[in-house]
């Protein structure tokens, strides 16, 4: 690491640096291409001052573009460049699934820290293998579950924790978009099973699972449907899930739902969940991310709650407000990774640990177990109990 000058409110401010790698420039490399520029004003002062050293792309004048536009110092096609070069410190890995393992392994045998999108794997061996690769290698790792980092989701997790909520003892979970409603929309790969693993439930079901686990608790058992409604695309026959649905059981004994879709018509981004206790309940909707609706039941004579009320989380004391805007002054969904980030490099610089708030590549592996599972229960119609893996390889 070396140190850069920053001048905040205080002044000029001597910040370590870190060299940060890329693999990947689309949709997800914008929102950590965006977090890791903004992160160093915002969060003010910034833990670690991200430098964006090269970025990784299959195409050369794309990716020479992309890092034009994401202010990158270098592109290349080959991610192989980023593991020799030892002024990239962190990796981040922003490709597509079926390059989430062997980079990723190069990256953690290379000595650098991780974020890896999630699905962590395309399968829960494979995502296994990373965690245990990551916990020899004693490296930061991180498993891009961003939703952890919605203000609403942890002041919900917090609540939740204070025993607000009483015993949970239900979830309910749905994640639905509408960018495969259209039978005629052509073939890519999310819909090839080799590079995607699976479809709607590794895409989007996997965040709801990792949501689930982060709220109420371990899931110990589950009972899964899944389907392919729309078998053939323009360009090729599609081998992944379009929608699922699954019953949980969580170790802790509470009981829950999830469901997932790319097929419905209107729904953009449409995730949501409902979680109920003895005391109380809680909903959160993303299309309305800035708000938590709570319902907390007071059984004094003449004072018991009616229904639900909104809380607008945007309070200095809420979580991760501190670095934003006046209350009442709402952020927008590219901004959770400025929070992911932060907490990322707050973890490299030795300012506490990825967990329990963020999500490690043993978050990522246990999500991955939970899709597997509900992967078999739907193909052999039966609940499956998971039975979860060691760090430590065999032998």
């Amino acid at each position: 690491m070396g140190l850069v000058s920053s001048r905040g409110p205080e002044g000029e401010v001597a910040v370590p640096s870190l060299g940060v790698g890329m693999l990947g420039h689309g949709f997800i490399g914008k929102a950590h291409a965006h977090a890791l520029h903004s992160v160093s004003y915002l969060a003010w002062p910034p833990p670690l001052a991200p430098r964006l050293v090269e970025v990784v792309g299959w195409r050369p004048d794309a990716v020479a573009e992309a890092a034009r536009r994401y202010r990158f110092e270098r592109a290349t096609t080959d991610w192989r460049v980023l593991m020799e070069d030892p002024a990239i410190e962190l990796f981040v890995n922003a490709g597509p699934n079926d390059l989430h393992a062997e980079p990723t392994l190069a990256a953690l045998r290379a000595g650098k820290h991780v974020l890896c999108e999630k699905p962590l794997g395309r399968t829960a061996p494979e995502s296994h293998e990373l965690w245990q690769a990551a916990a020899a290698a004693g490296v930061v790792h991180m498993c891009g579950f961003n939703y952890r980092f919605v203000p609403a989701v942890r002041l919900a997790r917090e609540l939740i924790e204070g025993g607000e909520l009483g015993e949970v003892h239900s979830f309910r979970g749905s994640y639905f978009q509408d960018w495969l409603a259209n039978p005629d929309s052509p073939y890519l790969w999310r819909l090839d099973r080799q590079r995607a693993g699976s479809g709607a439930l590794g895409d989007i079901g996997a965040h709801l699972i990792d949501l689930a686990r982060f709220l109420v608790g371990e899931i110990a058992a589950v009972d899964g449907h899944v389907r392919t409604v729309v078998p053939e695309r323009p360009g090729g026959l599609v081998d992944v899930d379009d929608t699922v649905e699954a019953t949980l059981e969580f170790a802790n004994g509470a009981g829950g739902s999830i469901s997932a879709s790319r097929l419905c018509h209107g729904r953009r981004n449409a995730l949501g969940f409902e979680i109920s206790g003895t005391r109380g309940s809680l909903a959160f909707d993303l299309e309305r991310m800035n708000e938590l609706w709570v319902h907390l039941d007071d059984s004094r004579p003449g004072l018991r709650a009616q229904g639900f009320r909104r809380v607008l989380v945007t309070e200095a004391d809420h979580p991760y407000i501190e670095h934003w805007w006046p209350p009442g002054h709402v952020i927008g969904w590219g901004d959770i990774f400025v929070h992911e980030i932060r907490h990322l490099l707050a973890a490299i610089a030795g300012d506490g640990a990825v967990a329990p708030y963020g999500a490690t590549f043993e978050d990522g592996y246990r999500a991955a177990e939970v899709c597997d599972a509900i992967l078999r229960s739907g193909e052999q119609r039966s609940c499956q109990r998971i039975a979860y893996m060691d760090p430590v390889r065999a032998g």
